[in-house]
């Protein structure tokens, strides 16, 4: 077996080994590796002349020594010319290698400091979300609201905190209350049983298709609209609570979004749009309901009316008050000004979660579904239980009152929709529905003839008849949401597929 120089792999004239690194070399290159470095050239231990032991193997005998100026001269010039080729290209491997672990090294070190940095950067749009949130909070002191008996709380560092107590019914609510209602109940005895010449006719409805659809306005990491309002006094804009934990007021004329009011900490379950003030409510099963403005895209009041996750929202007909329900199985009725709880009742005997909740269009009564599959309507005044509806078999998804004041339309877990008189307090019809379908929301167009019905579809039924003129099944995913334009001139409704769609003519 030939040998081979570990520097110019080349067959050796004169092979020697180095005892240091058990390699062979030509004797003259490692020679001059040693004069440069004194080390080996393979391990970079130290390494003498002396230390080299010679290898004898059979030559052709060679020439003696020419003199400096022959040919053989020039050759060994050139000879040694090549050997100091060798070595430099030698040590140029050797620079590519450390120069290659040393770059291997920086990119490791590299990686880790952008994980750093991405880690950071969260931490601080995270810190930067929590401060937003807590900026309008700290500017939300009524002291005119707070009796002199009743200091007003601060959280560390003087910040006001969300006011809770109780108030109270006092007989000033309770005659503003009075007096909507009888206004309510004239007005709708003058409109009587007339229904508006601009309510698009059941024949026309029956020929709405999809005509637009958007999945911009929540996050899609977190997908799904869990909850969607119009706006009462002006229906093209449009309010939508996501998973993302965000709500987006969004304008269907301009197809673009009006705000993205951030600060609750888990889902939107609950959107309601004020009907005459650029404000929005939302709740959430973080325990809070908020209170925003529109035109600042800020929140401005933070209600804790519930020590559980709230399932419900419904504004009073003056504007003023938030009707709540909750896990805690407690209803509450709140000032939506003062922030202040005004009564907080459950009902004891039951001991079960309320899952939805709904004014009757007087203000006067009001109905909450439970998840005992029970609907329970109470007297806000006197604060009372006065009828139960029992029939359905799984937790109250939904709830709805016709805006005629005799309807209530109910939905549950149990793939049903059941109608309710509430002047003989009896159920008088119940739509069954495809097996395993789910009921998500139930809505009464303004003039009380058609109610929408949201779930595993969109179903529109004529009442009265309570027929079917409408299906829908664009949605992927479920619908949790829909709502009547005005006059029903189109149909708007939202789902888990993170898309809100428009249909009409």
């Amino acid at each position: 077996m030939a040998l081979v120089c570990a520097i110019s792999n080349e067959v050796p004239e004169h092979p020697c080994v180095s005892p240091v690194s058990n390699q062979v070399f030509e004797r003259r290159l490692i020679e001059k590796y040693i004069a440069e470095n004194g080390t080996d050239p393979m391990n970079g231990q130290p390494l003498s002349e002396e230390q080299l032991v010679d290898i004898k193997v059979s030559h052709p005998i060679r020439p003696k020594a020419p003199s400096a100026t022959s040919i053989p001269a020039i050759l060994k010039s050139l000879q040694d010319e090549w050997d100091a080729v060798m070595l430099h290209s030698f040590t140029l491997r050797q620079q590519l290698q450390t120069t290659r672990q040393e770059l291997s090294h920086a990119l490791y070190q590299h990686d880790a400091a952008c994980r750093v940095i991405a880690r950071l950067t969260k931490e601080v749009t995270a810190a930067r979300e929590a401060l937003a949130t807590l900026k309008p909070q700290a500017g939300l002191v009524a002291p005119q609201a707070v009796p002199a008996s009743q200091p007003a709380a601060a959280g560390a560092g003087g910040e006001p905190m969300e006011i809770s107590e109780q108030v109270g019914m006092t007989p000033e609510i309770i005659q503003k209350l009075q007096d909507k209602a009888t206004i309510l109940t004239t007005e709708r005895k003058k409109r009587g049983k007339t229904v508006p010449e601009e309510l698009v006719r059941a024949e026309d409805l029956s020929k709405y298709r999809q005509v637009a659809s958007h999945a911009g306005l929540h996050s899609a990491s977190v997908p799904g609209i869990l909850a969607l309002d119009l706006c009462p006094s002006d229906t093209n804009k449009v309010l939508t609570g996501g998973a993302d934990k965000n709500v987006v007021v969004f304008d269907k004329n301009e197809e673009q979004i009006v705000a993205t009011l951030k600060g609750h900490t888990k889902k939107v379950t609950s959107v309601i749009y004020h009907p005459s003030q650029s404000v929005v409510f939302s709740a959430s099963p973080d325990n809070t309901i908020r209170v925003w403005s529109v035109a600042g895209g800020n929140c401005v009041q933070v209600v804790r009316a519930h020590e559980g996750g709230v399932t419900g929202l419904s504004l009073h007909a003056t504007g003023d008050y938030l009707l709540s329900s909750s896990e805690d199985q407690y209803w509450a009725f709140s000032d939506i000004q003062t922030g202040r709880v005004l009564t907080k009742v459950t009902d004891e005997s039951a001991g079960c979660a309320l899952t939805c909740a709904q004014f009757h269009p007087d203000g006067l009564i009001f109905g909450t579904g439970t998840a005992d599959s029970q609907i329970k309507i109470w007297d806000l005044k006197e604060r009372t239980n006065v009828a139960n509806f029992p029939g359905h078999s799984g937790p109250v998804t939904s709830i709805a009152f016709s805006e005629n004041g005799y309807y209530l339309a109910t939905g549950a877990q149990d793939s049903s929709l059941k109608l309710w008189d509430l002047r003989k307090l009896k159920n008088f019809k119940t739509i069954t529905l495809d097996n395993n379908y789910e009921v998500k929301s139930l809505v009464f167009d303004q003039s009380g003839t058609y109610l929408a019905v949201g779930g595993s579809d969109i179903r529109v039924y004529i009442c009265k008849q309570w027929s079917e003129v409408l299906n829908f099944t664009d949605h992927t995913g479920l619908v949790t949401g829909v709502a009547f334009g005005e006059n029903a001139q189109f149909l708007t409704s939202a789902g888990m597929d993170r898309s809100l769609k428009f249909y009409s003519l």
